[in-house]
């Protein structure tokens, strides 16, 4: 048989089709011709196989190499037969059936058992020979599927050979695809200009629901940034049209015509593979999704039957030995966190991707920031707790932290806030807070207030009675400060100079003014009596007696620019 007999014929009638069809079209009929056929088989790379005495080959020896006709894999030889390696098989197999097929029979494909194999048989004739070593293995597929899908490709592969050799049917094929191409062309034309509309409408309405989202006054998406998201938004979807739309233009053209019907397949298989693969996956995690699910209810239940619990207890209406109003607000914190913190462990296995290298990157990542920035945060964290559940500090007590002075008017996780009565607010880490002397002036006192005291130095030969009775005296007349419990003067020291005087007396808090405003009034009040009665206050040092007593008149009280409380109320 001459050399013209070794494959197909070529496709008449191919060079009109392929005047009104575009590249895709004139690259599925060209193939039918001579070179096509001829085209070197791909193989995958192994070792170089050596022909057995028996004919078979060990697992080192297993070549794959693709039978191919007509751009459709038939079979696959993987082990040489009779000392004939898969690439001389492949080769002289691709010979025999273009001879079969060339003799224009019916085609009937059937397959016959062998000692060797299985035959297939097309008209009577021996055309491929599969053998035990030529199975799948990495699949477990058996001699007699590969056989069965070996029949069935080559069925195909003579099916569309006729169909190659039919003219009217190649320019039905050619019409198709041109229909196709341009449908496809006027659909991406319609994207393009729909375009525009569709940004300036997704504008409108983005712009109508963020229109109330401000934050100090301030819109937080401006008209030119929505304008912006709606356009990329519109991109991104038109896009993905065009390739969708593409995507099956070429599935379509593809198989219309029979060389390229395998590439058509092929695309479908892929776009179905993609839907199936996700479909599958979102069937797959449903169950473990509705078990993490159920566990977040659970969780959410749970601090839901406890906060009735500790809002009782806040309010003051109850209280458990170890839990009071000063400590609940912590405790409900720590519980809420270890409740949902339990949960999110519990239901982490059964979310969706938990066992991907995303998430365990994810988990690296969280690892990593708290082991580098952890150590700070939670000891700030424990010196908070600390001082809640220690009952160092309580919300509303007076207190002086190192040179801070204030009321407690929050206590956080990690810091906490004193107010001053100067108008500031400071916010103190609680790490500095427990690491320091904590003065509470509120604690001591007998009922609700808190303590204000002062010192001052006379000299000795002042009496120490009249003194303490002049500051008894000036704390009387202070606004804010309580008769009782009564004001004390207490020696702290009696130094080189002079003795030294504290007076110690107790506000209430329900006055319009804060301690430091109250002890400035005990301070004017101080230097008022002390005039009154001649007595000069020798702070800060004595050094020596002076020439006239160092006090001031009470004719000069309210000297130029003071005025006197009549005056300044008139």
């Amino acid at each position: 048989m001459n050399a013209g007999r070794d494959r197909p014929r070529r496709c008449p009638g191919a060079a009109g089709a392929a005047l009104v069809v575009l590249a895709a079209s004139l690259a599925a009929i060209s193939p039918c011709s001579r070179a096509a056929e001829t085209a070197a088989p791909a193989s995958t790379p192994a070792q170089p196989s050596t022909p057995s005495p028996a004919g078979g080959g060990t697992a080192e020896e297993r070549t794959e190499v693709p039978l191919r006709l007509f751009n459709r894999t038939i079979t696959v030889f993987r082990a040489p037969f009779l000392g004939v390696t898969p690439e001389d098989r492949a080769a002289r197999t691709r010979r025999t059936l273009a001879e079969i097929l060339d003799k224009g029979g019916p085609g009937k494909v059937e397959v016959r058992p062998a000692p060797q194999g299985n035959m297939v048989m097309i008209d009577g004739e021996l055309a491929i020979i599969i053998t035990p070593q030529d199975t799948d293995r990495l699949r477990n597929q058996s001699l007699e599927e590969d056989t069965a899908q070996a029949a069935a490709n080559l069925e195909k592969v003579i099916a569309e050979t006729r169909e190659s050799r039919d003219r009217s049917r190649l320019l039905r094929s050619a019409a198709a695809a041109s229909v196709a191409t341009a449908i496809l062309a006027f659909a991406i034309w319609v994207i393009w200009r729909a375009r525009g509309w569709l940004v300036r409408g997704l504008a409108g309405l983005l712009q109508r629901r963020t229109a109330a989202l401000e934050v100090a006054g301030a819109r937080l998406l401006k008209a030119e940034r929505v304008y912006g998201v709606a356009s990329l938004l519109v991109r991104g979807l038109s896009w993905l049209l065009v390739l969708l739309f593409t995507d099956r233009w070429l599935s379509y053209v593809f198989n219309q015509f029979p060389y390229t019907r395998p590439w058509g397949e092929g695309l479908d298989d892929f776009l179905l593979g993609t839907v199936r693969n996700i479909a599958g996956g979102i069937v797959k995690s449903v169950p473990d999704l509705v078990v993490a699910v159920v566990i977040f209810l659970l969780a959410r239940g749970v601090v839901a039957i406890l906060g009735p619990i500790f809002d009782h207890i806040e309010a003051g209406r109850g209280r458990l030995r170890w839990l009071d109003a000063d400590s609940v607000r912590p405790t409900r914190r720590i519980v809420n966190v270890a409740v949902w913190l339990f949960a999110l462990v519990m239901a982490y296995p059964y979310l969706p991707g938990s066992q991907s290298e995303a998430f365990k990157g994810m988990s690296v990542l969280i690892g990593l920031v708290i082991t580098v920035g952890g150590s700070s945060v939670f000891g700030q964290a424990a010196s908070g707790l600390i001082l809640m559940y220690s009952r160092t500090l309580r919300i509303g007590d007076y207190v002086r932290v190192n040179e801070h002075e204030g009321t407690v008017v929050g206590m956080g996780t990690f810091t906490t806030r004193i107010r001053t009565g100067l108008g500031e607010e400071l916010t103190l880490p609680n790490g500095m807070v427990l690491g320091t002397v904590i003065r509470n002036y509120s604690r001591a006192v007998k009922g609700p207030g808190f303590i204000v005291d002062t010192t001052v130095t006379i000299g000795y030969d002042t009496p120490w009675r009249q003194v303490e009775a002049m500051l008894v005296e000036a704390a009387k007349r202070t606004p804010g400060i309580l008769a009782d419990p009564a004001p004390r003067v207490f020696q702290t020291g009696l130094t080189d100079f002079y003795p030294e005087y504290r007076l110690v007396c107790q506000a209430i808090p329900a006055e319009p003014m804060p301690r430091a405003v109250v002890l400035s009034a005990l301070h004017t009040n101080i230097q008022d009596v002390f005039n009154e009665y001649g007595v000069q206050i020798m702070s800060p040092h004595y050094l020596g007696d002076p020439d006239s007593p160092k006090v001031v008149p009470k004719g000069k009280w309210y000297a130029a620019p003071a005025a006197p409380p009549d005056a300044s109320r008139s």
